[in-house]
């Protein structure tokens, strides 16, 4: 894929350095992905080491099916042959099988919900048996249950891919119904989405990260462009006009918000995945499903990877294919988050200024997951199509 093509083509057509990061970055995955996929799956994390001599590595801990769904899903935009690349010579239905085959032992709603999705987006011949396992998660909430805004939103990302694959599930569209009437429902009158849709503990019930805002901004423009629904397009860019007017000046997308507000809880981490990834990815899904473009700002995002105030160490490790995962605040213990958190549940813009000062945003997290570079590919070589007449803007 060229700059001049797709999403970064259009990229380039407002800030053609910032496309050409996101070219290199597309490469630098390619290249990433393989040292954390070992027997048929993912690691949980590539975790920075530095040697005697000075030098970085980078070593795989754990396994994660949900970082692996997420791969697939990424991996399935590339050209055929760059699929076998990123996978150390497999395929993405041989990594979809294998995460197909684990489903029993998969008791996640989220987990269930992405491979799904990536099952029906990479026309696996067992999406049928990844939608009954995700019912049967489902059948397992009772009226008034709590769920996380994130799973909710996968969950309906992933019945809009099967419906778009012409699945044959049971019921299909009524789950859609649901899963749309649920998410929605989370929203209500805040500006933004909580954590989680249901009763949740009163400190922190008003504030929602940043992640709860992209995958239901990503879940209703794809939900509008497959059926033209317009509640579900203008709950979508109430989130991402939202997010946008509160991206920092150095184009940073803030962690934690106040819901019913829109404000800032707690700018910090600043996540490269955010910067790179996911903030790109919801916006443009939301341009192509006929709704405002954010280009401006996604590029403003991603020159913060290369040029930042918090701190002058490299966040693009060339020589590991991998980048930092974070700028932080020196607090390992999560003082500034909680402290704001119990404040602003109290005073909506109640600040704490002194934390800043006290706990200044100088840290960097060394490690890789392989859901970020999963999520750059699906971000930067996906392109939605539009299904319904309605969704053309």
């Amino acid at each position: 894929m060229t700059r001049q093509q797709g999403r970064p083509g259009a990229l380039a057509g407002i800030d053609a350095s910032a496309a050409e990061l996101v070219d290199r970055m597309v490469d630098l995955a390619v290249r990433g992905l393989p040292p954390g996929y070992t027997g048929g799956g993912f690691v949980f994390t590539r975790r920075g080491r530095r040697g005697a001599d000075g030098r970085w590595t980078a070593a795989g801990e754990g396994r994660s099916v949900r970082y692996a769904a997420i791969v697939a899903l990424g991996v399935a935009t590339l050209p055929p042959e760059r699929r076998r690349a990123a996978l150390a010579g497999d395929t993405v239905h041989d990594l979809v099988g294998a995460l197909v085959k684990g489903l029993p032992d998969v008791a996640n709603l989220g987990d269930a919900a992405l491979i799904a999705w990536a099952a029906a987006e990479s026309g696996h011949p067992e999406t049928g048996t990844a939608l009954a396992r995700l019912a049967e998660l489902e059948a397992r909430l009772t009226p008034g249950d709590p769920v996380y805004t994130v799973e909710a939103a996968w969950a309906l990302a992933a019945l809009v891919a099967a419906d778009r694959a012409g699945a044959g599930a049971p019921d299909l569209a009524g789950r859609v119904a649901h899963a749309r009437d649920r998410l929605l429902g989370g929203l209500g009158t805040d500006r933004l989405y909580r954590h989680v849709i249901g009763p949740a503990s009163w400190y922190r019930a008003h504030v929602g990260c940043f992640a709860d805002q992209v995958y239901p901004l990503q879940a209703l423009a794809r939900l509008h462009a497959r059926t033209g629904d317009a509640e579900a397009l203008a709950a979508a860019e109430r989130i991402a006009a939202g997010i946008c007017a509160a991206q920092g000046p150095q184009g940073q997308w803030w962690w934690h918000y106040d819901a019913r507000t829109g404000e800032v809880v707690e700018g910090y981490p600043v996540y490269s995945v955010h910067q790179l990834s996911m903030a790109p990815m919801a916006l443009l899904d939301l341009a192509d499903a006929g709704g405002t473009s954010y280009l401006a700002e996604i590029a403003r995002g991603l020159h913060w990877m290369t040029s930042r105030p918090e701190t002058d160490e490299e966040l693009i490790v060339e020589e590991l294919d991998l980048t930092w995962r974070k700028a932080a605040r020196d607090d390992p213990k999560k003082i500034v988050r909680g402290a704001r958190a119990v404040a602003t549940a109290v005073s909506p813009r109640a600040r704490i200024a002194v934390l800043d000062r006290v706990y200044p945003p100088v840290a960097v997290d060394r490690e890789c997951r392989p859901y970020e570079l999963g999520w750059l590919l699906y971000a930067w070589l996906f392109t939605l199509p539009r299904d319904h007449p309605g969704a053309g803007g």
